[in-house]
């Protein structure tokens, strides 16, 4: 009796379990069994058209759930495209109803949408095979995470700005939230969720990474040879004791070193120098290194490594060296000249008080103090630049990442000049900046995968109604006058996705001239003040170090002026550029 009783559970149980696998399961058999074989495949689209990742699609039939052949989920790729194979009982298919539907947070779901299955043939045992393809549109909701993700990143940048905490701490915290609250809060509730560990890696641009590291180790090579104290020497020698001259000659010096290094590394450089010469000459080194530091951001916009911004827009819009060369180098000189005038204008009471009694001595105690220590080391130093600058302008022939030009330059000079790379490692490379970037890239990858970027690009696109000259004054203009007051690193990360969804829904913003406007704009409007780029922060930093402080207003007085004047000759320019069409992405 008791063995009956123990039986009838058994069956019962396994009775109420196979009515929960059929109030979920349709008609499904075995992929091994016959069948009718069903494909449903297509595209999750945002309203732009572009496909939209990692999208959870479910396939029903005669309003069931069916597992794939497989057993396993189906999600949309990176191109946004899904397929999904199922396996019916035999005589299922025409007639069935044949639904999709999805979801994914932060995004309208999809309600279950009829797709129309067609016959497609038969496979080699005899089993009817149907297909069914369809493109599916999804738009964004806001969701918490919306708003989580944008509080975030205003934090981020309220931090960078106030200097509350290191920018590489607030970075990273920002990144820290991010993915804390997407594993805790986004776990039991998806509209919570912000963005993945997966999508947090994956959003690290190693191309931006590598590269500067790469040039961080060949100026760390460079600097031992004293290289740079000798151009500074020389600038001096050829001036001839013309403070005016040499003013103008160290603000071109800078530019074009900046132009093939990076403005903050040069800044780096010529600040001691700088301050050298303005103490033997009895003027305030302010007058020198604020005209520095403001060349230093022009001349680094004319290149693809010469500014942090524009390394970010390069790796992400696929653009060469030679694009940027090609196609700001006339505006930066441009901007370069209106700039000499203006400080030597400027200044021009700070420079009359230089005390230039022997000239001739003055050249010689320099000669003296600055020359290169090691002509070996710096002869393998700039034979390797030259070829790694080669290798820049020559990278979108050879379909190479500019990080693997400078990687391969770094390695090659720390090889043949047996410099010791643990060394290059613990004191040249900034690991702060290079933390600083990966957490960022996180922080902005967050937002965009919430939609606060998308929303952003939708509200440039409508006030500019679809126009592309006003399209370029904007992105130009609200990216010089943000990055003057936010560190223009950030704010270029995260005008990025936004260009280049213009670039897709406004006529003619495919010739790439979107991009020239945000380069210019990030670059040069970061000269407005002392936080809008980090060569102004690291000279305003260095100069009190040496006991010569530069107030927040005192660095806005002398440069946001000029700066309005050099962003307006690029508006001018880029206006011009928009008619006749010259600046073209190279692909």
């Amino acid at each position: 009796m008791l063995k009956n009783v123990k039986i009838s559970i058994i069956m019962l149980s396994l009775i109420f379990l196979a009515g929960l696998l059929a109030g979920t399961t349709a008609m499904a058999v075995p992929s091994n069994q016959a069948g009718d074989r069903l494909s449903v495949a297509g595209t999750m689209k945002n309203p732009q058209g572009r496909g939209v990742k990692e999208v959870e699609v479910e396939v029903l039939v005669n309003g069931q759930h069916v597992q794939t052949m497989k057993d396993e989920d189906v999600a949309t790729g990176k191109s946004g495209a899904f397929l999904g194979e199922f396996v019916l009982p035999a005589g299922t298919l025409p007639a069935a109803k044949v639904e999709v539907k999805a979801f994914k947070p932060s995004w309208v779901p999809l309600e279950p949408t009829a797709v129309q299955v067609v016959e497609s043939g038969t496979d080699a045992a005899g089993n009817k095979l149907f297909q069914a393809q369809q493109n599916f549109n999804i738009k964004r909701q806001i969701t918490p995470a919306f708003w989580i993700a944008t509080f975030i990143l205003l934090l981020v940048y309220v931090i960078i700005a106030a200097e509350w905490m290191h920018r590489t701490l607030a970075a990273l915290l920002g990144a820290a939230i991010i993915l804390f609250i997407s594993y805790t809060a986004g776990t039991f509730d998806k509209s919570y969720f912000i963005l993945s560990f997966e999508d947090a890696i994956a959003a690290i641009d190693m191309n931006v990474i590598f590269l500067l590291m790469g040039m961080m180790i060949i100026v760390g090579v460079l600097k031992k040879t004293g290289m740079f104290q000798w151009l500074a020497y020389k600038s001096y020698a050829l001036a001839k004791g013309n403070i005016f001259v040499l003013a103008s000659i160290l603000m071109v010096v800078t530019a074009v070193v900046s132009a093939f290094l990076d403005n903050v590394t040069t800044m780096l450089l010529m600040i001691p120098v700088t301050i050298e010469i303005a103490v033997t000459l009895k003027i305030n080194p302010i007058s020198l290194l604020i005209s520095e530091v403001f060349a230093s951001n022009v001349g680094g916009t004319a290149t693809l490594i010469g500014d942090p911004p524009n390394i970010l827009i390069g790796s992400y819009a696929n653009l060469t060296f030679a694009d940027f060369v090609v196609n700001l180098t006339i505006i930066c000189a441009i901007c370069l000249v209106i700039a000499v005038i203006y400080y030597v204008f400027w200044y021009k009471k700070d420079f009359l008080k230089a005390e230039v009694k022997d000239v001739g001595r003055t050249i010689e105690y320099l000669k003296e103090e600055y020359r290169i220590t090691n002509v070996k080391l710096t002869v393998m130093g700039l034979a390797l630049l030259a070829f790694t600058i080669f290798l820049f302008i020559i990278h979108g022939v050879l379909h190479m990442e500019p990080s693997i030009a400078a990687l391969t330059g770094a390695m090659f000079l720390l090889a043949i000049s047996r410099v010791d790379i643990v060394e290059m490692l613990e004191h040249e490379v900034e690991w702060p900046t290079l933390i600083f970037f990966i957490a960022l890239f996180m922080v902005i990858s967050g937002a965009e995968e919430t939609g606060l970027i998308q929303i952003i690009a939708e509200w440039v696109r409508d006030v500019s109604q679809g126009n592309l000259t006003l399209a370029v004054i904007m992105v130009l203009w609200v990216s010089a006058i943000a990055s003057a007051f936010i560190d223009n690193i950030p704010f270029t990360a995260t005008m990025m996705p936004i260009v280049a969804f213009l670039n897709t829904t406004i006529p003619g913003a495919e010739t790439g001239i979107l991009w020239w406007s945000l380069a210019l704009g990030a670059c040069l409007g970061g000269n407005g003040t002392m936080i809008g780029a980090s060569a102004n922060v690291v000279t305003v930093g260095l100069a009190e170090k040496a006991g010569y402080r530069i107030t927040f207003l005192g660095y806005m007085k002398a440069c946001f002026v000029p700066m309005l004047i050099t962003v307006a000759l690029c508006n001018a320019f880029l206006l011009i550029a928009t008619f006749v069409r010259p600046l073209a992405m190279s692909r």
